[in-house]
């Protein structure tokens, strides 16, 4: 303890500045994943080969299907893309009731395929709870059936799931409330989940923003829904905020599995998406939104962090869907949630990449004349060139300049800030400047280090020598700040 005392004020706020830094580069480093759901509900798509062809051009690195097409999944074969498998609903009955029965499926579905088909997953079923057909009671004895079957073939590595709707929630507003419907728990939650913690897997969830958006639109903000930065949403419950509309939903989700005691198992998103054309009623289909709502999304999960509840948990999505597929029953945008064409020619422009869409980009807040930030403009911009910059909190511009530019990053400016709330991975040390560190980085990183991105009214400034350079130890530093 006895070096806490060798600091003087300006060096413990210089390593605060570092700290929140060293954090906020820690934290990107949980990063999720970004796959797609191939649905082949059309008579116009291109071969299982051009598909396998177009998903490596875009470098899309998961898939998930909705059967087990003998024909994708031998396409699919040395690919290098990993593969989540669907045992339809009308299945169920049959895998529950005869172990026989899920051996031979595996064995002809599964063991054929895998390794050269890198078998990820098997979703048992889809939105069951909701199924017409009522094959609920089936869900989890099938789940067990088709687990014991990879036991027998030595393929436990594959995860069992089954995706839910989130119909199943009684309740999903605040996020906090999130819980189960009461016919739902016993017979079926419970056992479900753990079932899934008991063979290491994770709940499978479909989330879709657009759909309370369109049913809310007088309540929601269109900005919230699609990942714009916006002013966010307080938990009234327990005082987190929140800047999208799927974190609040997933999050509502993860509050009523802990409801019930099952806070361990993680979640996979296996659908969202936005649709890009819409009927006169269905409000908020448009390809504008729908390139928003996704590119956005795939930078939001491709830059780390889970959602406010669970931050230290990375966001794993398959966004729906591949194509617009034209045999779909119900309204205009069942049809038109398509990332291609079945030509194969974009419905709108995004990427797989951190460097997704220009729509998520935001203007700079304006900058300090004179002083210390016409300096620091010139120095963005020569480190810009050398990828090799940060911006970290000026302690000495005072509290209010650093929360006038704090709320603007974390608000209209659109950085991820969730990692600061009280409880979350980068909280402490509870400083003012340190979350401001963290913000204005997090702000300053968004804009790819661009002239004037690292100032905020003389707030702010850009070094040059990486965190981890200038820190001691985690745990050291730790103890410093604890003294």
């Amino acid at each position: 303890m006895a070096s806490s005392t060798s600091h003087t004020p300006t060096s413990l706020l210089i390593l605060l500045s570092f700290l929140s830094l060293f954090c906020s580069l820690q934290a990107a480093t949980a990063a999720g994943t970004v796959g797609v759901n191939y649905g082949r509900i059309a008579d116009d798509l291109p071969s299982p080969a051009k598909v396998v062809e177009l998903l490596k051009t875009q470098g899309i690195t998961r898939v998930k299907l909705y059967d087990t097409s003998s024909d994708v999944l031998t396409a699919l074969a040395g690919s290098g893309i990993a593969v989540t498998v669907a045992l339809p609903n009308e299945l169920l009955s049959d895998t529950a009731a005869d172990q026989s029965f899920a051996d031979d499926w595996v064995h002809a579905n599964i063991s054929q395929f895998y390794p050269a088909t890198q078998i990820e997953s098997i979703a048992v079923g889809n939105e069951v709870f909701v199924d017409p057909k009522n094959t609920t009671p089936f869900l989890v004895p099938a789940m067990k059936n088709v687990y014991n079957a990879l036991v027998k073939h030595n393929l436990t590595s594959i995860k069992i799931s089954s995706p839910i709707a989130l119909s199943a929630l009684q309740s999903s507003y605040p996020a906090s409330s999130g819980s189960f419907k009461p016919d739902l728990i016993e017979p079926v939650i419970k056992p479900m989940l753990s079932f899934l913690n008991q063979t290491g897997s994770y709940l499978m969830v479909n989330a879709y923003p657009f759909f309370a958006y369109e049913a809310n639109a007088d309540q929601i903000s269109l900005d919230y829904a699609l990942f714009k930065p916006n002013s966010g949403v307080v938990d009234s419950g327990n005082g987190l905020k929140y800047y999208s509309l799927l974190d609040a939903q997933l999050d509502a989700v993860y509050a009523a599995m802990s409801a019930i005691q099952y806070d361990a198992v993680k979640m996979v998103v296996t659908e969202t998406g936005w649709p890009s054309l819409g009927d006169s009623n269905e409000v908020g289909a448009s390809q504008a939104n729908a390139q928003s709502y996704n590119g956005n999304l795939v930078n939001r999960v491709l830059t780390g962090n889970g959602t406010p509840l669970r931050p230290n948990e990375p966001l794993d999505v398959f966004l729906f869907a591949l194509f617009n597929e034209n045999k779909k029953p119900g309204p205009t945008s069942e049809r038109n949630y398509g990332l291609f064409y079945p030509s194969e020619q974009k419905v709108y422009d995004i990427t797989f990449t951190t460097s997704s869409s220009g729509s998520n980009n935001q203007a700079a807040p304006p900058a300090a004349s004179g002083g210390e930030g016409d300096d620091d403009g010139e120095g963005v911009s020569k480190a810009s060139n050398a990828g090799q910059t940060w911006c970290v909190a000026n302690g000495k511009a005072g509290e209010e300049k650093l929360q006038k530019g704090i709320d603007y990053a974390c608000g209209e400016g659109g950085a991820d800030c969730r990692p600061i709330q009280e409880g979350a991975t980068c909280f402490d040390p509870d400083t003012l400047e340190a979350h401001a560190s963290y913000a204005f980085n997090s702000y300053y990183q968004k804009q790819q280090r661009g002239t004037g991105t690292c100032d905020f009214g003389g707030a702010a400034y850009v070094v040059t020598q990486a965190p981890s350079k200038s820190l001691p130890p985690r745990s050291s530093v730790k103890l410093i700040f604890s003294w």
